[in-house]
């Protein structure tokens, strides 16, 4: 009988190293309650996770419910994290995609991200685009990133909400709390349907409506998970305003 072959037997050696030096970190330093996780393993094709945006430590939750999932992720991460000694290696040798914000190479990473959904991989974006300022840590407005790519390529968009990376490290903080022992809660819903505007040109009135669709989703799933009822409206963060 063959085993089974995965879609993390088909990774590069810069993501294995990557997994190897951070897999058991993850295992063993904090406790994990997923659940909706099944399906993303499920999908056929390429998927998009678009998430809320916490803290610094965001990523590795994310990448572990994921590789958890069969779903290496791929990570839209600012450029700046590419030149960090020796975490930019790692993450450009595991195929992670930069994002050049607010310059003429900035559609490079919606490019290389669309490539990377065409080969059925699985594509990681925070739609706020920087970690929430929202006072009680709710999510903020979306940019068009995640929705955008996800109309053109008619990638399944799977909203996600996580909650306790922040008891890890705090909102903008460097200080790592690993004890005691923090809990990440994370919920995987179901796509955002986009159907009806599959047809409809990619204009702002567009993008405003799907970025809605999507940003309701999150907060239910991050609702959902604190129990508590979110604001009335989002917070719009412009960068360059005040903070």
């Amino acid at each position: 009988m063959h085993s089974r072959v995965t879609r993390r037997d088909r990774l590069g050696p810069g993501f294995r190293l990557a997994v190897a030096l951070l897999w058991p970190v993850l295992r063993t330093t904090v406790r994990w309650d997923i659940r909706g996780a099944a399906q993303l393993t499920g999908a056929r094709g390429g998927a998009i996770i678009a998430t809320n945006h916490l803290s610094w430590f965001d990523p590795l939750v994310v990448a572990y419910v994921a590789w958890f999932a069969d779903r290496p992720p791929r990570f839209l991460a600012k450029e700046e994290m590419f030149r960090v000694p020796l975490i930019g290696a790692i993450i450009r040798n595991a195929g992670q995609i930069p994002v050049y914000r607010e310059t003429a190479d900035a559609s490079n990473a919606i490019r290389d991200a669309l490539d990377a959904l065409d080969r059925s991989e699985c594509i990681v974006v925070y739609p706020e685009g920087t970690i929430t300022r929202d006072p009680g840590l709710w999510p903020m407005s979306a940019k068009t990133g995640a929705v955008r790519m996800a109309l053109m390529s008619g990638a399944p968009l799977f909203p996600m909400a996580q909650w306790g990376s922040q008891d890890v490290m705090a909102p903008y903080s460097k200080r790592i709390r690993l004890f005691p022992r923090k809990t990440m809660h994370v919920r995987v819903g179901a796509p955002v349907d986009l159907s009806d505007l599959v047809d409809r040109p990619l204009d702002a009135d567009t993008m405003a409506l799907a970025g809605e669709r999507l940003m309701d989703a999150i907060t239910g799933l991050l609702a959902e998970i604190r129990g508590e009822t979110p604001p009335p409206s989002r917070m719009v963060f412009r960068r360059g305003s005040p903070e």
